[in-house]
């Protein structure tokens, strides 16, 4: 299966992220913003990674544009649940019009994962 990133400062979602795909055979690691997520993609070389957008030191929207600015290949799926005045759909159809290879509002089922992985690994 395939070697992913998770990336999201909310530690319990990492967790069940890790857990739930783990549990489909994947190779998962974990970080806890965007920060520590660079620095173990370049440890790591994911197969794909899976972003928070709103996070603290850096942001998914800044990890995506490094990714992608960087010609790394590896697809990006984006995630957010929105805080404040900013909606999850915003912060989605920003990181949607970067590139992003998938978009998933929290909450999300274990089946729209499961849609979202398979289709960004097969793109």
């Amino acid at each position: 299966m395939a070697k992913i990133l998770v990336i999201d400062d909310e530690e319990q979602l990492r967790d069940l992220l890790k857990q739930m795909l783990g549990r489909d055979g994947h190779d998962v690691q974990t970080a806890c913003d965007g920060v520590e997520g660079m620095r173990i993609f370049g440890q790591f070389s994911p197969d794909l990674v899976i972003t928070d957008i709103i996070m603290p030191n850096k942001d998914g929207i800044e990890v995506i544009t490094e990714l992608l600015c960087g010609n790394t290949g590896t697809p990006i799926i984006a995630i957010s649940g929105g805080r404040r005045a900013i909606t999850a759909e915003f912060n989605l159809e920003s990181a949607e019009l970067l590139g992003v290879k998938g978009i998933l509002s929290k909450p999300f089922t274990r089946d729209q994962l499961r849609e979202a992985v398979k289709t960004a690994l097969d793109s």
